[in-house]
């Protein structure tokens, strides 16, 4: 009963971090009106380290630098080059095929764990990926047609697999027995050092007069202090409870919150097409969670 309750849990709070991340989607698209993407990134993730500061403010000590070395590697895998790799691929190719691609990210999940004999590739799991990919391209592409980027959609891939080795990593540092609220603080100071060598290379500028603006100051609180600080840290929870593989298989419903609240939020239609995806990927995502 009580690991039932664990894995009860772990599903709930799976939902929500991706419930929470597929709107993040409407936030930057509304703040993209006066910042560049970088300056997105980088202000949220310093709103998100700051939220966890002022949540758990006791220091991180040092412990060993094969400790610190998998710190290092979750800031520069899911905070630098996931969001930088997915940022760049949208100069070169259509947010449709990103979205496409990007979904991608539990295949890879699930053949690093195949290949590392942790976990077996299940029929169950390669219909549900193959079902939720159908559902997930309905939605993205709506009809618009296939349009081939190569530079732009191996980025894409790029990110998928960059993340489906962060989430490994988490994997690991699960295992440590740290506070989560210390080790996702950690990995942010880690992903923002990263980060800045590139926000500098591309003269990024942090705009106080523009962010202190309501509309702009609240989604940039939702971003970092929600998106960033609370799903990062739910998602290891997630990650701990459920296990690599089985919470990964949640990204394919990133696409179906982001249509519907764009939708609700800003009244883009929905067409039957994107129904029969929604199905589709919901439907996948079932089957995929039955191995």
């Amino acid at each position: 009963m009580q690991q039932r309750e664990h894995l009860l849990k772990g599903h709930l709070v799976a939902l929500l971090t991706i419930f929470l991340w597929g709107i993040t989607y409407i936030s930057t698209k509304i703040l993209l009106t006066d910042f560049a993407p970088l300056e997105i990134l980088l202000i949220r993730f310093v709103i998100g380290l700051v939220g966890l500061f002022l949540v758990y403010p006791r220091f991180f000590k040092f412990t060993s630098w094969k400790e610190e070395g998998a710190l290092a590697a979750a800031g520069l895998l899911g905070i630098c080059l996931y969001y930088l790799f997915e940022n760049i691929a949208l100069t070169f190719t259509y947010a449709s095929n990103i979205g496409v691609i990007v979904s991608t990210s539990p295949l890879f999940i699930a053949l690093i764990a195949a290949a590392l004999g942790r976990q077996r590739l299940t029929k169950h799991f390669v219909l549900g990926f193959v079902a939720s990919m159908a559902g997930i391209s309905l939605i993205s592409l709506n009809g618009s047609g296939v349009h081939i980027n190569v530079a732009g959609d191996v980025l894409a891939l790029l990110a998928a697999l960059i993340w489906a080795l962060y989430s490994y990593v988490v994997s690991y540092l699960n295992t440590l027995g740290h506070n989560p609220v210390q080790v996702t603080r950690r990995t942010f100071i880690y992903g923002i050092i990263f980060i800045l060598p590139v926000f500098f290379a591309t003269h990024g500028q942090v705009k106080f007069g523009l962010i202190l603006q309501s509309q702009n100051l609240v989604n940039f609180l939702f971003l970092g202090l929600g998106a960033s600080a609370l799903c990062f840290l739910s998602w290891a929870y997630a990650v701990k409870k459920l296990g690599t593989v089985k919470t990964s298989i949640y990204i394919y419903l990133v696409p179906v919150v982001t249509v519907v609240t764009a939708w609700l939020i800003l009244h883009e239609p929905i067409t039957p097409l994107v129904i029969v995806g929604i199905l589709l990927t919901i439907g996948g995502l079932v089957v995929s969670a039955r191995q």
